[in-house]
């Protein structure tokens, strides 16, 4: 049974992420990160008590942490144990230790594409300071609760691997965001599925309608009472409802999904606003919606 595990219900929760250096620890914190887990990079040993009090201070308004704890810091290094004793004496924080490891051959490769010195040979050999990484956290290495070799992995499998073992501790959701455009202004360009409404009935050209925005409600209707309209939403829901998930399942943690118009206040805004309210009664998405273009022409 790990620490973790013995947390008393209702505990904190402390995950260390720590190992070979080139061997996945930015990817392993990146995951937690989208479970939910207040993440630090770097922090010293030292601080870790001190750490740990602030958190049993806020009373679970922190409650899901992981801290980065590598070479970077080895003058401080040698107080990691003394750390982890005490929080394990002193305190109500359940701790595991993540371990990430490679091969030599395997991180050396590494280094060379990324074209980064190592941290213990900045100016040698890198297998030189893979090395005695690898000699100076042998011990850690024994008291892991947790080991993964990822010579094999690649990021997206090893960010399953960690969601699979932590999801339990926090809620993996993905971030929906919706935004209407005009394409007269550009096409976003940070989306991931652009959807082009032009074809749908412009209240542009009804004049009651043409100074008022998709948010409005007669507005709103107008757009919703076409057809055409019903069919388009009932075929990109279905749509959306298999994409989701499949992107949920490649390691993703947002989706933007732009939505076109001519001039992005009509047609684009309305059928936002919709996906929005029907996207949005999921447990498993975070949705969020915004208008870039709506009010560029209001006055």
């Amino acid at each position: 049974m790990t620490e973790l595990e013995q947390s008393p219900p209702g505990g904190a929760t402390l995950i260390i992420i720590t190992g070979m250096s080139g061997a996945g620890k930015t990817i392993a914190v990146q995951s937690l990160e989208d479970l939910g887990f207040f993440c630090v990079d770097n922090l010293p040993p030292v601080l870790i008590p001190k750490f740990a009090e602030l958190i049993e201070q806020s009373k679970g308004k922190i409650a899901k942490v992981a801290l980065v704890i590598d070479l970077r810091g080895r003058e401080f290094f040698t107080a990691l144990s003394e750390s982890l004793s005490y929080i394990k004496d002193e305190s109500t924080i359940g701790f595991e230790i993540l371990f990430l490891d490679a091969t030599d051959s395997v991180l050396v490769q590494r280094y060379k594409e990324s074209r980064r010195h190592h941290p213990l040979a900045p100016k040698g050999m890198p297998l030189d300071g893979i090395r005695l990484e690898r000699q100076m956290l042998e011990e850690l290495k024994n008291s892991a609760t947790l080991c993964l070799d990822t010579s094999s992995m690649k990021p997206v499998q090893l960010k399953e691997r960690i969601v699979s073992r932590f999801s339990h501790l926090g809620k993996s959701t993905l971030s929906v965001n919706i935004t209407s455009f005009g394409f007269k202004y550009g096409i976003p360009i940070d989306a991931d599925l652009v959807f082009d409404v032009r074809f749908l009935p412009n209240p542009h050209y009804v004049d009651q309608l043409r100074p008022k925005t998709g948010q409005d409600s007669e507005v709103y209707d107008y757009v919703m009472k076409w057809p055409e309209t019903q069919v388009f939403l009932t075929k990109l829901l279905d749509m959306l409802h298999f994409l989701i998930p499949q992107y949920r399942k490649e390691g993703k943690s947002q989706i933007i999904i732009g939505i076109g118009c001519t001039g992005g206040k009509h047609r684009s805004v309305a059928i936002s606003e919709y996906l929005g309210k029907m996207l949005g009664v999921s447990e498993t998405e975070a949705v969020a919606v915004s208008h870039r273009d709506s009010e560029r022409d209001r006055h």
